[in-house]
């Protein structure tokens, strides 16, 4: 470090801060909650890697790598850049497909495999690697966890349960967890499972949602998972938010503009999306495309409309882009509608799924 850093202070702490050059010095690599502002360079006297912070949003900072070593420190986003999925559902019968279709380019989804045991209203999550599926109907409510990759196409595997089986749970994804919030069995539920991403297991019983319904969606920002809208023997608006740092229970934060269930849910870096679903009324297939924001609680305003109104659409969403695929009720929907994130408005088609299906359970990579 010299040539860099002039008189070191030690601050008690185990991290030296250069008094010259502005740099730190620290047995350990920077976090995206060490705080910092831009430009701040950070040096791992253990392993000799050098960092630059190049986004300093709080808690979410970027920490580039611009040494020889690799490895940026970046905050997890549910978003992906990559591929959309779509898994299940129901055409008249119950699906088993798994379809993919890409982010980069506009254009038709590709069957990549199946899952284990066709059914519909079935939750999706993601990790980094993989896709899941959780719950869901196929004669019988469902608790099954399935899993399958995103690097390789291929068909799922059954690599463990839901705490009760359930049809129309809500699907939400931490960087390290999967969640199901909701649902039915005999009764409406409120149940909250989690479980591993980064190994194969059961889900744990972590917390209740604020009122029993199925049918819900899921949204996912980078410390909460959220659902929205669903069916207790009526239509709800409500939606729940939970800590993904500390199980426990959802509070009750705003409400949707219409009250539905069956809708799809995406999410942005700052905010979540609610879009089609059904409800009451003249019209009961919906599209409104409704957003709220995660930095701060309150009720959802719309913002534009889905490319084919229907209850049951698979929700995915990319780093800059919502999608909707499927839906619909009794004609069946192969749609794949897509929606800015940084601009509000009216979602487009750019492509067909293989097999037109509701009920659909969505993932991202």
């Amino acid at each position: 470090m010299s040539g860099i850093v002039g008189d070191n202070v030690d601050d008690g702490s185990g991290v030296i801060k250069a008094s010259v050059g502005g740099a730190t010095i620290s047995a350990s690599d920077p976090a995206t909650d060490t705080n910092a502002t831009l430009g701040t360079q950070w040096a791992n006297s253990t392993s000799g890697e050098y960092f630059v912070c190049t986004d300093a949003t709080t808690d979410e900072n970027v920490w580039t790598n611009v040494g020889d070593g690799a490895g940026n420190i970046v905050s997890w986003r549910f978003g992906g850049t990559q591929y959309g999925y779509a898994s299940g559902g129901y055409t008249g019968s119950d699906s088993d497909v798994i379809e993919k279709f890409s982010f980069t380019s506009d254009g038709d989804a590709t069957d990549v495999g199946d899952i284990t045991v066709a059914r519909r209203f079935l939750a999706g999550q993601s990790s980094t690697t993989h896709g899941y599926t959780s719950g869901g109907y196929s004669g019988s409510y469902s608790d099954e966890i399935e899993k399958f990759s995103f690097s390789s196409d291929g068909d799922a595997s059954d690599v463990g349960n839901l705490t009760v089986a359930r049809n129309g749970p809500a699907g939400q994804s931490s960087s390290t967890h999967g969640y199901a919030s909701g649902g039915s069995d005999a009764s409406y539920l409120n149940v909250i499972d989690k479980f591993s991403f980064s190994s194969d297991g059961d889900a744990a019983d972590v917390g209740n949602m604020t009122v029993a319904r199925r049918y819900v969606t899921g949204q996912s920002s980078s410390t909460h998972g959220y659902t929205s809208g669903g069916y207790s023997g009526s239509y709800s608006d409500e939606i729940d938010k939970f800590s993904f740092s500390s199980d426990g229970d959802a509070t009750d934060v705003g409400d949707l503009t219409v009250a539905r269930y069956g809708p799809a849910g995406q999410s942005s870096t700052t905010h979540g999306y609610t879009s089609g679903g059904r409800s009451t009324g003249g019209s009961p297939d919906k599209n409104e495309i409704d957003k709220f924001s995660f930095s701060s609680d309150g009720d959802a305003t719309d913002v534009g409309d889905i490319a084919v109104a229907g209850y049951g659409p698979a929700g995915q969403s990319s780093t800059t882009h919502g999608y909707t695929s499927g839906g619909g009720s009794g004609t069946y929907s192969n749609v794949i509608g897509k929606f800015s994130f940084t601009s509000d408005g009216d979602a487009t088609d750019v492509g067909d799924l293989t097999v037109a299906r509701s009920r659909v359970a969505g993932q991202q990579y």
